[in-house]
């Protein structure tokens, strides 16, 4: 079993920036692809930005050239730098990963339990 924690989330004034962070642990063989969603009241759950672990980047268009996903492998984590932030950034954050608990274990996703951001107009 894998866990997620997701830190960071708080209330901002727009143009303001914030920095999310997740934190995998657990039975972790491996992780694939780590990424970062948002769920607004009343809305779906919306991708924000993914990373696979050749580092190859996928951006919502709605935070292209605002946000940027990193990771560090070594530490299993996965971070989110929110730029230039709008009101309409406003949700709660989820952080997830596809991983895998032994080399002949099945990839699962895993979700955490979210962090909530707050943009003031």
């Amino acid at each position: 079993q894998v866990q997620l924690v997701e830190s960071g989330g708080g209330l901002v004034q727009a143009g303001g920036s914030l920095r999310l962070s997740c934190a995998a642990s657990g039975s972790i063989f491996a992780i694939n692809t780590m990424g970062w969603y948002r769920q607004a009241p009343g809305k779906q759950r919306e991708l924000v930005a993914t990373m696979t672990n050749t580092r190859y980047t996928n951006y919502a268009a709605s935070v292209k050239g605002r946000f940027t996903i990193s990771r560090d492998n070594a530490k299993n984590m996965v971070y989110l730098q929110m730029n230039s932030l709008k009101p309409e950034d406003t949700a709660v954050y989820y952080c997830n990963a596809f991983a895998r608990s032994s080399l002949v274990d099945n990839e699962y996703i895993f979700w955490g339990q979210g962090t909530q951001v707050t943009v003031s107009s």
